[in-house]
């Protein structure tokens, strides 16, 4: 049986330590700042998290791009080179339309090396919801099953991460068009702060409106408890992705999330280069497994 690799997106926001430690590699993105396109890596080679959301702050207009064909090309090919068999885990179809690139050129390169299989999943996920499921299907490769196997509880483990995330503002992602449905949000903010969720579809909703920041944080990591984070068996972690937050909120928040989930160990990691530029800075979301995603945008709760 060959080898199995995971591969997932710049929109994983995996960090080098995890990627390490599981043994996952990922297909490159950019962003464009002044009209040159850099290499959206999830290792900050070109701006430290706080320098990069300094610019976002700034009102710097970056933009993203997703996945090219030529970076597909030489990442399946590296570990074709090398024996694997491959599996990607790319951002959801409706925020990025990676996934279908990803296709196109496994399909080629497996005319090319018949021997050889290349898997391509849809998330339905955006940041490190992307990594837990890249992070669980290298978990099943290390424990010898096969890639049908991977690939079909994978499909499954999608509908079970939860994502309860809440934005200073909607502009940013108004801005880069990945927000959905949100009509209720076409005034003045001021106070009040969205909290969004990855619905069934893969979707960015915001399902609901919270007055003050402390209010929205503590609202999150209740969402994540009423989801069933404690006692979901897939993972013993939950993630906190954050947009270079000050660091007395995110102290804060670390001690609400003990208390509130002990059964879980706590991951910290920065929103990367590409979702960074979506959710903008200040940022702050909780991922985990539990409860099956159903709600869908535009229906009723």
């Amino acid at each position: 049986m060959r080898k199995i690799k995971i591969i997932t997106d710049s929109c994983s926001d995996m960090t080098a330590e995890l990627m390490e430690k599981y043994d996952i590699d990922y297909a490159k993105m950019s962003f464009v700042r002044d009209g040159k396109e850099y290499d959206a890596t999830l290792t900050w080679d070109l701006h430290s998290p706080a320098e990069y959301f300094g610019m976002i702050r700034n009102g710097e207009k970056l933009s993203t791009t997703q996945v090219p064909v030529s970076e597909f090309d030489r990442i399946f090919r590296k570990y074709i080179a090398e024996g694997y068999d491959i599996i990607y885990i790319g951002i959801s179809l409706r925020q990025s339309g990676s996934v279908n690139t990803g296709l196109v050129v496994a399909k080629d390169l497996m005319k090319e090396f018949p021997e050889v299989k290349i898997g391509c999943i849809n998330s339905l996920k955006g940041s490190i919801g992307i990594g837990m499921l890249a992070i669980y299907a290298s978990k099943l490769a290390k424990a010898g099953k096969t890639f049908e196997e991977i690939m079909e509880a994978v499909e499954e483990q999608k509908y079970y991460v939860n994502q309860f995330m809440t934005v200073y503002s909607l502009e940013s992602f108004r801005r880069t068009g990945r927000v959905e449905n949100d009509e209720a949000y076409q005034a003045n903010l001021m106070a009040v702060k969205p909290i969004m969720i990855s619905d069934a579809n893969g979707a960015q909703v915001p399902i609901k409106k919270i007055r003050g920041r402390a209010a929205s944080l503590k609202e999150i990591v209740d969402l994540t408890v009423a989801a069933g984070a404690n006692d979901a068996e897939q993972d013993d972690c939950v993630y906190l992705s954050q947009g270079d937050c000050e660091e007395e909120e995110i102290e804060e928040l670390k001690k609400m999330i003990a208390e509130a989930l002990p059964n879980k160990k706590l991951v910290i990691v920065p929103f990367g280069p590409i979702i960074g530029v979506s959710v903008g800075p200040d940022a702050v979301g909780l991922w985990s497994f539990g409860a099956k995603v159903t709600y869908k945008a535009g229906e009723a709760k």
